[in-house]
């Protein structure tokens, strides 16, 4: 469970910014995707970004996602990680 605001990554060339939120019980994830290459790779962005959040066991959320031109392995190491100070596991 997502208990506060926290974000991970940059907005540096070959990374990704992941902002997540708190959600209401129920409410599933809201994922707001923007990409520099959004037109080829976007669905896939989108699968790693969800797989990683099913495999962390979250739920409920708010994300907010700016990539820009991340690999997956640092996509699924951005989302874990502000994941896990969402759940203030730092």
């Amino acid at each position: 469970m997502i208990k506060q605001k926290a974000c991970a990554g940059t907005l540096e060339s070959s990374d990704i910014y992941v902002e997540i939120a708190p959600a209401a019980a129920g409410s599933g994830i809201k994922l707001n995707l923007t990409s520099v290459v959004m037109q080829q790779f976007g669905d896939q962005i989108e699968s790693v970004i969800r797989q990683t959040l099913d495999q962390l066991d979250v739920k409920d959320a708010e994300l907010t996602v700016s990539d820009r031109g991340a690999v997956d392995c640092t996509i699924r190491a951005r989302v874990e990680t502000a994941v896990c100070r969402g759940k203030g596991e730092e």
